[in-house]
This record gives C-alpha cells, sequence and structure tokens, in this order.
C-alpha cells in the first residue's frame, strides 16, 4: 500500500541513447563528464545544490531533461553567476551539452546524467531560485500517462525545493499535454499562474532561446505553449 498519487510512477522510462555518436562526443562523455557531473553522497542526508559548484554562486536552476541543451546553455551563459543543473538520462543529449561547455567555456552547468528525481528527493526546501521541464516527453497513449513527469509527486516535490517567488517554467508542444499540465499546475496550489493575456502563453519571452527541437514542431500541431509559475508564499 502506498500515498503515492495514482498518476506517478517513480520508474524511469525512456532512452538512454540513441544513434551512434561522433568520436569526439563519445570522448567528452569519457573525460569531460566526470568533471562537471552531479555525485549525490551516500545516505540519504539532504545535500546542498550549491556545493556541486567550485565557486560561489548567487543562485541555483534546475532544468529536467534538457534535450540537446541548447537553453541550458544559453541560460548558463546569459547568469554566470548562477549555478545550472541539468538532469538528462539521454546521453546524446548529455554529449551535446558537453560540447556546448566545451565551446562556450562555461563554468557554472553541472550536470545529472540520470532521472532527477533522486536529486529532488535529496535537495533542502527552498534551495531552487528557478526550475525548468521544457517540452518533456508526452507519452501520449492514454496507458502511460502515469509516466510524465508533470505530476502530482513531482509537482509536491519541487514546491518544496524552490523559494518563495521562485519561477517554474513549462512548455509543450503537444496539446493533450498542455491541458494536462493545465490542469495539474491549477490543482496545485504552490504555484500561481503569472499569464495576463493570451500573448503570455502564445509568446516566447525575450529570455527563454528557441531551441531545434521547437522548430520540427514534432506533435504537428499549432506550436509551443510557454508556461510561468511563481511558488506562492509559503
Amino acid at each position: 500500500m502506498t500515498d503515492r498519487p495514482p498518476d506517478t510512477d517513480r520508474r524511469f522510462h525512456g532512452r538512454r541513447r540513441g544513434r551512434r555518436l561522433r568520436p569526439g562526443l563519445e570522448r567528452l562523455l569519457e573525460t569531460a563528464l566526470p568533471g562537471v557531473s552531479v555525485d549525490l553522497p551516500d545516505g540519504g542526508a539532504p545535500v546542498d545544490p550549491r556545493t556541486f559548484f567550485d565557486r560561489e554562486v548567487r543562485d541555483v536552476w534546475l532544468e529536467i531533461g534538457f534535450g540537446a541543451g541548447e537553453h541550458l546553455a544559453w541560460q548558463a551563459e546569459r547568469h554566470p553567476d548562477v549555478g545550472m543543473i541539468g538532469a538528462e538520462p539521454y546521453l546524446n543529449g548529455v554529449a551535446r551539452l558537453l560540447a556546448a561547455i566545451e565551446r562556450q567555456g562555461l563554468g557554472n552547468i553541472r550536470i545529472l546524467a540520470d532521472d532527477v528525481r533522486p536529486l529532488l528527493d535529496r535537495l533542502p526546501d527552498a534551495s531552487l531560485g528557478r526550475g525548468f521541464i521544457l517540452f518533456p516527453d508526452p507519452w501520449p497513449k492514454t496507458r502511460h500517462h502515469a509516466r510524465r513527469i508533470v505530476n502530482p509527486g513531482v509537482l509536491d516535490t519541487l514546491a518544496r525545493t524552490l523559494g518563495e517567488g521562485a519561477e517554474l517554467r513549462l512548455a509543450t508542444d503537444d496539446q493533450d499535454y498542455l491541458v494536462w499540465m493545465l490542469r495539474h499546475m491549477e490543482a496545485h496550489p504552490a504555484f500561481d499562474w503569472l499569464a495576463e493575456r493570451a500573448d503570455d502563453w502564445r509568446v516566447r519571452p525575450d529570455d527563454w532561446p528557441d531551441t531545434r527541437y521547437e522548430s520540427k514542431n514534432r506533435s504537428g500541431g499549432p506550436g509551443p505553449t510557454f508556461l510561468r509559475y511563481v511558488r506562492v508564499p509559503r
């Protein structure tokens, strides 16, 4: 018997690898990843995310499922005093972010090349200044909806780990998942939607870069929707 919400599946689902990487990218997984990897210490004690960085940072932001890392690298370059943590189990995407880190000289990114939930469970209360869940796998089949990362269990943990006034940004180009996101976010008492007019979710904010994934519009629908929420006072 468990008190876990019925639409939350804690098992990892998805690919770890895709097509074979070029030798240079494969080498980065071996040589560069260990230096920027998030390694959780043994035991269940909370871990201050600032300790993952080798210099002082004014804030820590977390991107869950960064794909090829374009958004994360863009934010890191423009906010060098913020520690950026990206969680992504898909190693092809991890390798591409490592290439961007090397190419752009980004020293404020740390990578969890795995499921984000063990990390979330270890983060102290109010330890994150911003969170991103951008274009997650929509798991379109009804029997797979429990695999969706936007679910009550993850939102509860984000509500705990995000500081008051912190933003949680979500995006999708799948209309069914959009309805799902809106329903779950509306039902959660810790988050307020910042939208005041239609353009607030239809138009990309200035500090939200385009990515190759979005340009492909894989869903074939009307395009992406951009959702911004704020963590309300406790």
